[in-house]
């Protein structure tokens, strides 16, 4: 059974993915925090290279880059800059870095989708299409700014130390997705559903692809990103849509 590190799956997709990995992988969260979930933990800090090095099973075989901090959208805040920067550059490199030293094959990055939200309004893109990883990036924010960078580090990484990398830019995630669709209506566009946030995951994780960047989303009506290359190239098969769940609610209350 192959084995998965989740740096930084103490947070909504990480323990999603640490529940629905586990019948298939050897699954151990890596987190700053204390792990609130079932199954093995390792308490790290992923800005600090020498107390990552030292607590990455050696014998890891995919590492799944899920690290995350709440943000501020203030790119004149240089404190919150510091923040981010330790998060989504230092600790991305330092992941990457650490694969690299131990011999781990495969990091797999959540990336997002803010790295190409200067084409995105309200769910809806901008470009008369679907945004897809040809589109130059282009971010209103410093977290968007830094999603990219990590992934050119990641693209750096699999020049010089042929490290395997897969970017996945995910669209959106939530604990309670049919609140979250009657609340937001941009969500009916850019929901990545729990079904489907395994699957591209998991196709991630088995592709023999070495490097690439993919859009994470459900098959959405309108949904704004392409994911046509992760489909082709991934195989990744997408499994509820919002339309999906939203019907099935629908005919759940008729029913009752």
């Amino acid at each position: 059974m192959r084995k998965v590190l989740i740096a930084g799956g103490n947070g909504v997709i990480g323990r999603i993915l640490a529940k629905g990995l586990k019948s298939e992988y050897e699954v151990t969260v890596l987190d700053k925090d204390r792990y609130e979930g079932l199954g093995p933990a390792i308490q790290a800090d992923a800005s600090n290279y020498e107390d990552l090095l030292k607590k990455i099973p050696r014998d890891t075989d995919v590492i799944v880059n899920l690290l995350a901090v709440k943000i501020k959208y203030d790119v004149m805040d240089t404190a919150e800059f510091e923040k981010m920067t330790d998060i989504f550059y230092r600790a991305s490199y330092y992941l990457c870095r650490a694969a690299a030293e131990l011999g781990i094959p495969k990091v797999v990055f959540a990336s997002s989708n803010h790295v190409t939200d200067v084409y995105e309004k309200d769910g809806r893109s901008l470009l008369g299409r679907e945004i897809t990883t040809d589109d130059y990036p282009l971010s209103k924010n410093l977290y968007g700014v830094l999603k990219l960078t990590s992934e050119h580090i990641g693209h750096l990484f699999y020049l010089e130390n042929k490290l395997s990398v897969i970017n996945l830019r995910i669209g959106t995630v939530v604990t309670d997705e049919m609140d979250t669709l009657h609340e937001n209506d941009r969500t009916k566009k850019t929901l990545l559903s729990h079904p489907d946030l395994l699957s591209i995951f998991k196709a991630a994780i088995e592709t023999n692809i070495r490097y690439g960047t993919y859009y994470a989303v459900s098959d959405n009506p309108g949904k704004p990103w392409s994911i046509e290359s992760a489909v082709q190239e991934l195989g990744f098969a997408p499994q509820m849509n919002t339309a999906e769940l939203l019907k099935e609610e629908e005919n759940g209350n008729n029913r009752a």
